[in-house]
Protein backbone atom coordinates (compact mmCIF):
# COMPACT_ATOMS: atom_id res chain seq x y z
CA UNK A 1 0.00 0.00 0.00
CA UNK A 2 1.48 3.31 -0.95
CA UNK A 3 0.43 6.72 0.35
CA UNK A 4 1.22 10.27 -0.63
CA UNK A 5 4.23 11.81 1.05
CA UNK A 6 2.20 13.92 3.51
CA UNK A 7 -0.50 11.36 4.39
CA UNK A 8 -1.41 10.11 7.85
CA UNK A 9 1.40 8.18 9.57
CA UNK A 10 0.24 4.71 8.46
CA UNK A 11 2.80 2.39 6.93
CA UNK A 12 3.68 2.36 3.26
CA UNK A 13 6.43 2.38 0.69
CA UNK A 14 7.15 3.42 -2.86
CA UNK A 15 9.82 3.11 -5.48
CA UNK A 16 11.29 6.33 -6.82
CA UNK A 17 13.03 6.50 -10.21
CA UNK A 18 16.75 7.06 -9.84
CA UNK A 19 19.40 7.16 -12.55
CA UNK A 20 20.60 3.57 -13.20
CA UNK A 21 19.46 2.52 -9.70
CA UNK A 22 16.31 2.11 -7.67
CA UNK A 23 15.35 4.26 -4.70
CA UNK A 24 12.92 2.95 -2.09
CA UNK A 25 11.20 5.17 0.44
CA UNK A 26 9.21 3.75 3.35
CA UNK A 27 7.30 5.13 6.31
CA UNK A 28 5.37 3.82 9.32
CA UNK A 29 4.51 4.70 12.91
CA UNK A 30 7.21 2.40 14.37
CA UNK A 31 10.84 1.70 13.52
CA UNK A 32 10.22 -2.01 12.95
CA UNK A 33 7.22 -1.44 10.66
CA UNK A 34 9.20 1.13 8.67
CA UNK A 35 11.96 -1.45 8.18
CA UNK A 36 9.38 -4.06 7.15
CA UNK A 37 7.91 -1.59 4.64
CA UNK A 38 11.42 -1.04 3.21
CA UNK A 39 11.78 -4.81 2.73
CA UNK A 40 8.40 -4.95 0.99
CA UNK A 41 9.35 -1.99 -1.18
CA UNK A 42 12.59 -3.68 -2.21
CA UNK A 43 10.80 -6.93 -3.14
CA UNK A 44 7.89 -5.25 -4.91
CA UNK A 45 10.34 -3.21 -6.98
CA UNK A 46 11.06 -6.24 -9.15
CA UNK A 47 8.39 -8.88 -8.41
CA UNK A 48 4.60 -8.98 -8.32
CA UNK A 49 3.88 -10.32 -4.83
CA UNK A 50 0.09 -10.33 -5.27
CA UNK A 51 -1.19 -13.53 -3.69
CA UNK A 52 2.32 -14.80 -2.90
CA UNK A 53 2.65 -17.12 0.08
CA UNK A 54 5.72 -18.24 1.95
CA UNK A 55 6.96 -21.80 1.47
CA UNK A 56 9.64 -21.68 4.18
CA UNK A 57 10.61 -19.49 7.09
CA UNK A 58 13.99 -17.91 7.74
CA UNK A 59 14.68 -16.61 11.23
CA UNK A 60 17.71 -14.31 11.37
CA UNK A 61 19.17 -11.81 13.81
CA UNK A 62 20.47 -8.58 12.28
CA UNK A 63 22.82 -6.47 14.40
CA UNK A 64 24.07 -2.93 13.77
CA UNK A 65 25.43 0.12 15.57
CA UNK A 66 22.85 2.60 14.23
CA UNK A 67 19.36 2.61 12.73
CA UNK A 68 20.78 3.45 9.28
CA UNK A 69 23.24 0.54 9.54
CA UNK A 70 20.35 -1.69 10.62
CA UNK A 71 18.37 -0.72 7.49
CA UNK A 72 21.36 -1.55 5.28
CA UNK A 73 22.06 -4.84 7.09
CA UNK A 74 18.42 -5.98 6.83
CA UNK A 75 18.18 -5.16 3.12
CA UNK A 76 21.58 -6.80 2.55
CA UNK A 77 20.11 -9.93 4.15
CA UNK A 78 17.21 -9.86 1.66
CA UNK A 79 19.61 -9.40 -1.28
CA UNK A 80 21.73 -12.28 0.06
CA UNK A 81 18.78 -14.72 0.16
CA UNK A 82 17.73 -13.63 -3.31
CA UNK A 83 21.24 -14.19 -4.69
CA UNK A 84 22.11 -17.37 -2.76
CA UNK A 85 18.76 -19.21 -2.73
CA UNK A 86 16.53 -17.34 -5.22
CA UNK A 87 14.14 -16.55 -2.35
CA UNK A 88 12.33 -13.38 -1.33
CA UNK A 89 10.39 -12.55 1.81
CA UNK A 90 6.65 -12.21 1.25
CA UNK A 91 5.96 -11.88 4.96
CA UNK A 92 8.13 -9.95 7.41
CA UNK A 93 7.93 -9.93 11.22
CA UNK A 94 10.51 -7.79 13.02
CA UNK A 95 11.16 -7.69 16.75
CA UNK A 96 13.65 -5.39 18.44
CA UNK A 97 16.49 -7.12 20.30
CA UNK A 98 19.52 -5.52 22.00
CA UNK A 99 21.76 -4.13 19.24
CA UNK A 100 19.39 -4.93 16.36
CA UNK A 101 16.39 -7.03 15.53
CA UNK A 102 15.12 -10.52 15.01
CA UNK A 103 13.60 -11.03 11.57
CA UNK A 104 11.07 -13.74 10.80
CA UNK A 105 10.95 -13.93 7.00
CA UNK A 106 8.31 -15.99 5.21
CA UNK A 107 10.13 -16.83 1.97
CA UNK A 108 8.80 -17.61 -1.50
CA UNK A 109 10.73 -18.87 -4.50
CA UNK A 110 11.48 -15.75 -6.57
CA UNK A 111 11.35 -17.77 -9.80
CA UNK A 112 7.70 -18.66 -9.12
CA UNK A 113 6.63 -14.99 -9.02
CA UNK A 114 6.05 -12.67 -12.00
CA UNK A 115 9.05 -10.40 -12.59
CA UNK A 116 8.27 -6.69 -13.02
CA UNK A 117 11.78 -5.23 -13.09
CA UNK A 118 15.46 -5.78 -12.49
CA UNK A 119 16.45 -7.51 -9.25
CA UNK A 120 18.56 -5.49 -6.81
CA UNK A 121 22.23 -6.46 -6.60
CA UNK A 122 23.37 -4.34 -3.65
CA UNK A 123 22.36 -1.71 -1.11
CA UNK A 124 24.28 1.56 -1.42
CA UNK A 125 25.04 4.21 1.17
CA UNK A 126 24.39 7.08 -1.24
CA UNK A 127 21.54 9.26 0.06
CA UNK A 128 20.77 6.81 2.86
CA UNK A 129 18.46 8.14 5.57
CA UNK A 130 16.45 6.61 8.40
CA UNK A 131 14.96 8.37 11.36
CA UNK A 132 12.01 9.37 13.46
CA UNK A 133 10.10 12.56 12.91
CA UNK A 134 6.82 14.08 14.10
CA UNK A 135 4.84 11.89 11.64
CA UNK A 136 6.60 8.63 12.54
CA UNK A 137 9.56 6.80 11.03
CA UNK A 138 10.84 7.33 7.47
CA UNK A 139 13.67 5.83 5.46
CA UNK A 140 15.16 6.24 2.03
CA UNK A 141 17.66 3.88 0.42
CA UNK A 142 19.22 3.42 -3.01
CA UNK A 143 19.73 -0.04 -4.50
CA UNK A 144 21.99 -1.05 -7.36
CA UNK A 145 20.03 -3.02 -9.95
Amino acid sequence: MTRPEHAAPRGGHRGVPHTADLRVEAWAPTREECLAQAVRGLCESFLDLTGATGVRRRDVVVLADSDEDLLVALLDEVVYWLDAQDEVPVGVELTAVPGGLRAGLDMADAGSLPATGAAPKAVTLHGLSFGRGPEGWRCSVTLDV
